[in-house]
């Protein structure tokens, strides 16, 4: 074996400081274990953790000079080749695969490793592609991910031609595991691109004669995969393509496409396509590319001509995409948006109300009979292509590249028609329009598009003539007992977009004409809604009416419409819904309503309970109920009242804040124990004024004067307990908990750092008893409290803790203990030596 110059001390020192002594002293061990059929194999993650090491390390030094100066390294690749087949364990196979690739990246130590024929040993036609262990999947994964890391120079690509590995990868595209079958194709093209490197800036052969050997290799097979008869190697052959073009964007892109586009059109002419899905995500994937941006290339005529050639469900991906692209002919896009549109055009023509003679829509064009005979063919070809097309539109409708003229009362009279399709109320003339009637009745699937497209279709929208047709059909879903829960969720949602965004005629100010007669109309659908006896209905009204209120609380007429039923009593009766969902969304709407004033009318019978009551039922539900999710919206509304000083909270904050203090600190939830938290930093950034900015250069808040002396405000804080509870958070057992704790002290530090009006605590042995009994509740034992505070002792501890240092600790990962090279090799040891006395106590 030839010597090799020795590496730097740079290199060197790098290597050191992954690879330290008792590393390189445990390795030996380890190696043996692996490559020992006898011994207990060490697990799936800890060989993985190694391989991340090994890339660490090679990443920061050479990897001849670590197989020089760990010779068993070489051993380990050397030992797996010499195994009988039958007794090679497969993830260590694939360990080594790998490992081996990840030492061969470098082209020193390719060399090195080529010397001993270890690479063809383990990579060639006479290694583990023989064996019968390559009928395991991670084999096959590790052998080309081993690959992949070894072609990152020209050793590795004429290594790769001349082992006949690139055939094998030709057949692993078609493998069993979707997985391997990926991979062999990502290499692929990873190879291709390697090796078309050099011909990135020059001017490559029109005929491609020049490429190297392995590129013609591939573009060969690839030609020849296309003109096969089996779908599967066309398949094959275009998502190579596909995803070679969609990385790739050199010259030699054009070129290649110039050669193989006439196989790609020449697949449009067989019937059916083969491969349609594929083929449509080549195109998109070329069109993308900036390479072909010109508006001459024939590649848009390919695209205009499969658009005509297609099945209008195999069409509308790619009219989407189409219309998706920034440059595009603008003839091409008319055409993509009209095949887009056609469904929802034959879906117009089938149920207009005027009559007309059989057969409405025999005579038609080639695109809309293609179009009506996939509507009618069957109940899944029909809710299936309308669903599509609705979703595509609604993609389209917010993107910059949305077609201009949009048709906007085309669409909303479509959406509108089939809704009554699904609901039975349309009644069309036509045979084929009572054929739909017929494939829609009480379809959710198309419900739930069709009300996501029309809540979509609100945003601005101009045709406020057609907002009555819009609200009729919503509040007929609303209204209907025949509405699936999903649907309604969605109506609610498409509901909220149009009173929020319904168009107004000129001057018209408020909530416009049609608002006002629609929220009368509302009301008792609600009211009914809210007495629902599924759950799920009961909950998706709450959450409608939250938002709906929170937009419109302040407006008259919808104060008015809401006040004048029965919705906010039976919110309130809610608050009491068996189900754990509703109790919480209940909770939210009722903290909405409050917030604007919205709580039932004077004259009601229950107005004096839920005026009076609302904090003590919340209060009620922190402290008993059951379920988080209750307890939790409650935090999260009582802060929000403290954000917005909120009526009942005004009138004593301190009480306010030191009771629901009380019972979150005992909650087990650690969300809701966060949430208290919370409550906290929005009490002292009233009290105490806003954080400083981090930012030197930010623009800082104008600092808030505490209504009372800074010592007094201390006073105050010590009696309502809430460095106790801060303290107590700071070493909870949940990480998020004990970050936001240490977040605030460091706040509270910071905010009482000037405060010259206290003195030193007189007693040091007060402190030394907080900081013992803070030691004590970082080891867990939080069963001793810290007693009455005062606010010397508590400026003394907070001085006293190193908080910035805990605030790092916190951020780190859990594992960040024990996850050092040294610790792996020795757990993967005691591993094996666990494992063998297992197996001799069952002896």
């Amino acid at each position: 074996m030839e010597t090799r110059a020795p590496l730097s001390a740079h290199g060197k020192e790098n290597l050191c400081l992954v690879m330290d002594p008792e590393c390189s002293r445990l390795l030996p061990a380890l190696c043996a274990v692996l490559v020992d059929p006898r011994q207990a194999v060490a697990d799936d993650t800890c060989l993985e953790k190694l391989l991340d090491w090994f890339r660490t390390v090679t990443e920061a030094g050479s990897s001849l000079l670590l197989l020089q100066e760990n010779p068993c390294l070489v051993d380990l690749l050397s030992h797996v080749l010499d195994l009988k087949p039958q007794d090679v364990s497969p993830r260590v196979l694939s360990f080594s695969l790998r490992l081996a690739g990840t030492f061969a990246a470098q082209e020193d130590c390719f060399e090195y490793l080529q010397q001993g024929k270890l690479l063809l040993g383990l990579f060639g036609e006479a290694g583990p592609l023989s064996w019968a262990v390559w009928s395991v999947p991670t084999v096959r994964s590790g052998w080309i991910q081993g690959l992949k890391s070894l072609v990152q120079h020209p050793s590795g690509l004429h290594f790769l031609g001349d082992s006949g590995a690139v055939d094998a990868l030709f057949s692993l595209q078609g493998d069993s595991s979707l997985f391997v079958a990926s991979a062999a194709s990502q290499l692929l093209v990873h190879v291709l691109a390697l090796s078309m490197q050099g011909k990135a800036k020059g001017s490559p052969s029109p005929k491609g004669n020049a490429w190297p050997a392995c590129a013609q290799k591939i573009v060969a097979h690839v030609e020849a995969s296309l003109c096969s008869a089996a779908v599967l190697q066309v398949t094959q052959a275009l998502n190579v393509l596909t995803t070679t073009f969609g990385r790739c964007h050199s010259p030699w892109t054009e070129v290649l496409w110039g050669q193989l586009s006439p196989l790609v059109a020449h697949l449009l002419e067989s019937d059916p396509i083969p491969a349609a899905h594929s083929l449509v995500d080549l195109l998109l994937s070329v069109a993308r590319s900036p390479v072909f941006a010109s508006a001459d290339c024939a590649l848009w005529e390919t695209m205009a001509r499969m658009l005509s050639c297609l099945s209008p469900t195999q069409a509308g991906p790619l009219a989407l995409g189409t219309l998706k692209l920034q440059h595009c002919p603008q003839a091409l896009r008319s055409q993509a948006f009209a095949v887009l549109l056609q469904p929802l055009v034959c879906i117009l023509r089938a149920t207009a109300q005027a009559p007309g003679p059989p057969g409405l829509l025999d005579e038609t064009v080639e695109g809309d009979s293609m179009t009506v005979d996939t509507l009618l063919s069957s109940k899944s070809a029909c809710v299936g292509l309308l669903c599509q097309t609705l979703a595509h539109l609604e993609e389209l409708q917010p993107l910059p590249q949305c077609p201009l003229p949009w048709p906007q009362t085309l669409l909303m009279e479509a959406v509108v028609i089939i809704l009554r399709l699904c609901d039975g109320s349309a009644a069309p003339s036509s045979s084929e329009g009572r054929r739909l009637c017929g494939a829609l009745a009480g379809c959710v699937r198309v419900q739930r598009a069709a009300l996501g497209f029309l809540g979509m279709l609100s945003q601005g929208t101009s045709s406020w003539e057609l907002v009555p047709q819009v609200f009729a059909i919503l509040l007929e879903t609303l209204e209907s007992p025949a509405s699936s829960p999903t649907v309604l969720k969605k109506a609610f949602q498409a509901t909220l977009h149009w009173l929020l965004d319904t168009p107004k005629p000129p001057g018209c100010l408020g909530l416009g004409p049609h608002a006002p007669l629609f929220l009368r109309e509302l009301f008792p659908v609600l009211q009914k809604r809210l007495c629902s006896p599924c759950w799920e209905v009961r909950d998706s009204a709450l959450e409608f009416l939250t938002h709906l209120s929170a937009c419109w609380g302040g407006e008259a007429d919808f104060r008015e419409a809401l006040l004048a039923s029965e919705v906010p009593k039976l919110t309130w009766q809610l608050l009491r819904d068996p189900e754990s969902y509703v109790r919480a969304s209940a909770v939210t709407t009722m903290g909405q309503l409050s917030s604007q004033g919205l709580q039932a009318a004077s004259n009601s019978p229950g107005h004096s309970e839920v005026q009076q009551g609302l904090v003590g039922e919340l209060l009620h539900i922190l402290s008993v109920d059951s379920e988080g999710f209750p307890r939790r919206a409650v935090a999260r509304v009582f802060t929000e009242w403290l954000r917005n000083s909120h009526a009942d909270v005004a009138r004593d904050t301190e009480w306010f804040v030191a009771t629901v203090l009380q019972m979150v600190s005992q909650d087990l939830d650690w969300e809701v124990r966060a949430q208290g938290l919370e409550l906290v930093q929005v009490f002292l950034a009233q009290t105490l004024g806003q954080p400083n900015p981090p930012c030197p250069y930010a623009v800082a808040l104008p600092k808030v004067t505490p209504p009372s002396p800074l010592p007094e405000v201390l006073q105050t804080l010590c009696q309502m307990q809430i460095f106790d509870f801060a303290f107590r958070a700071l070493f909870d057992c949940d990480r998020p908990v004990a970050q936001k704790a240490c977040d605030l002290l460091l706040f509270l530090r910071d905010k009482t750092a000037p405060c010259s009006g206290l003195q030193e605590p007189g007693n040091s042995s007060d402190v030394a008893s907080v900081e013992a009994t803070l030691e004590r509740w970082q080891a867990g034992e939080q069963g001793q409290p810290l007693g009455s505070l005062e606010p010397e002792v508590v400026l003394a501890a907070l001085r006293s803790m190193d908080l910035e240092g805990l605030q790092g600790r916190l951020a780190e990962s859990s594992d960040h203990v024990e996850k050092s090279p040294q610790s792996l090799l020795q757990d993967m040891l005691a591993t094996v030596a666990v494992l063998e006395e297992n197996v001799a106590d069952c002896y």
